[in-house]
């Protein structure tokens, strides 16, 4: 099995940390022959600005709507949900992946200084409660067909979400030591692709 991890900007290096711990191969992502033979791909946390422009610039945009057409699964961490996101909510230029069928609010708690951490009820990683990080993240305001909320904050936002084989978090889950999350995304590349395996 390997997962790519899109590595223009953000987080990108403690996805491949949090992979590689639950001992899976990560490969750094930059340029479309990165994503060859790759069964999973996270778009990690960052500014969703800067990593969508790259992500044109350096062509990676058709090659990873192809994946999610042949059904490779993703995961979006904050910045990379709206990446993934169909609606922005906002009249800015952002060409976004438009694989999720949701609209987010970008930014919706605040600036940097308001960041915070809340323990959060997510059902498919069990009863524990997992720590949600949230720094400047997006709160998912509306879920078309076929989106199943995975998390809500205390006053009900919406902020993790799966439609298929896509799995987006408003807060940074690559940022905590609770690996649940990555080795929930594992299990969906496993029942995805078949042929992947554990090393």
């Amino acid at each position: 099995m390997k997962v790519g991890v899109l590595s223009l900007q953000g987080t990108f290096i403690e996805h491949v940390n949090a992979i590689r711990k639950l001992g899976v191969d990560a490969l750094e992502v930059r340029k479309p022959e990165n994503l060859h033979g790759i069964s999973g791909v996270i778009i990690p946390g960052g500014e969703s600005t800067v990593i969508t422009r790259l992500m044109h610039y350096y062509r990676l945009v058709e090659p990873l709507k192809r994946l999610a057409e042949n059904s490779v699964p993703f995961l979006g961490t904050c910045a990379g949900m709206i990446c993934l996101s169909k609606d922005v909510g906002s009249p800015v230029e952002l060409e976004t992946l438009e694989l999720l069928d949701i609209r987010v609010n970008r930014n919706a708690f605040g600036r940097q200084v308001a960041s915070f951490e809340t323990e959060l009820n997510i059902p498919v990683l069990g009863e524990k409660p997992f720590p949600g990080l949230f720094i400047r993240g997006p709160v998912v305001e509306h879920t078309g067909d076929g989106v199943e909320v995975i998390a809500r904050i205390d006053d009900g936002r919406i902020v993790a979400v799966q439609q298929g084989n896509i799995l987006a978090t408003a807060f940074h889950p690559e940022l905590m030591e609770d690996l649940r999350l990555h080795q929930y995304f594992l299990q969906l590349v496993l029942k995805t692709v078949p042929e992947a395996r554990l090393l």
